[in-house]
C-alpha cells in the first residue's frame, strides 16, 4: 500500500491521469487530476464551501492559493481575475505539474504554479484563499499559516475553510493568539460541517459574508 499523503514532496505511486468534469467561476471544464494529490476524485466539499463563501477576487495584483492541489482555487482565481497573478502554492510536485496543466489546458496564462520557496519574498497579497493542509499536523500547519496570513496587504483578505471537526474553532483562536497584534479573524460562515474564516489586518473593517446559495450561519 502507497503511503503517499498529498503533501509529500515527491509521491512515490504512478501518476495516472484521469480527465474530470467541473464547474469553476460558473463554467463547466475539464481538469486533469491524479492519485497522490488533495482530492483526486474531484472537487471536495470544503473547497466548494470556500468557493462559494468568498466576494469576487481583486481585479488586479497578486493572488494566492495556499495548498493548490490539481488547482481549482488557483484555476477560479485566474478565471475570474484575468489580469491579476495568481501564485498557485504546493510542495506537492505532482499537484504543481497537475495546476499548470489544467491552467495550459484552459489557456490561462496568469498563473505561477510553485513551491513555497519560489515565491518572491517581498511579495503581498490582495486576496489569499485556502483550503489549508490541516492534516499535515499543527505545529507545521501553524507555521504555514504565520508565513503567509502576516502577507495579506492592507485592506485586503485572506480566506480559510477548515472542517469543525478538525479544529476551526481552535484554528481561529490560535490564529488571534498568536498574530492578534496584527490581525483579525472571524467566522464568515458555517455550512455542510465547515468553517469560512475571514483574516484581515487589524484597522480595516469587516463583515460577514455569507455562502451563497447554501444553508449558512453567518457569525458577526
Amino acid at each position: 500500500m502507497s503511503s503517499d499523503h498529498y503533501f509529500s514532496a515527491q509521491p512515490s505511486s504512478d501518476m495516472v491521469v484521469k480527465t474530470l468534469p467541473v464547474t469553476l467561476a460558473g463554467r463547466a471544464l475539464e481538469v486533469q487530476t491524479a492519485g497522490g494529490v488533495f482530492s483526486p476524485g474531484g472537487l471536495d466539499v470544503g473547497t466548494r464551501v470556500l468557493l462559494g463563501s468568498v466576494p469576487p477576487p481583486p481585479p488586479g495584483g497578486n493572488l494566492l492559493d495556499l495548498g493548490c492541489g490539481w488547482g481549482p482555487i488557483a484555476l477560479s482565481l485566474a478565471l475570474e481575475s484575468p489580469r491579476a497573478t495568481v501564485w498557485a502554492v504546493d510542495v506537492n510536485e505532482r499537484a504543481l505539474d497537475l495546476t499548470r496543466r489544467n491552467a495550459e489546458s484552459l489557456g490561462l496564462t496568469n498563473i505561477n504554479a510553485v513551491r513555497p520557496e519560489d515565491v518572491p519574498a517581498e511579495l503581498t497579497f490582495r486576496t489569499i484563499w485556502s483550503n489549508p493542509p490541516i492534516r499535515v499536523g499543527k505545529n507545521e500547519l501553524h507555521g504555514m499559516l504565520s508565513a503567509w496570513l502576516p502577507r495579506i496587504a492592507d485592506a485586503s483578505d485572506a480566506w480559510l475553510v477548515v472542517a469543525r471537526n478538525l479544529g476551526s474553532d481552535s484554528l481561529q483562536r490560535w490564529i488571534e493568539a498568536e498574530h492578534g497584534d496584527l490581525l483579525r479573524v472571524q467566522r464568515a460562515a458555517t455550512s455542510k460541517g465547515f468553517r469560512v474564516l475571514r483574516v484581515r489586518r487589524r484597522g480595516a473593517a469587516t463583515g460577514a459574508i455569507p455562502v451563497i446559495g447554501e444553508s449558512v450561519s453567518p457569525v458577526a
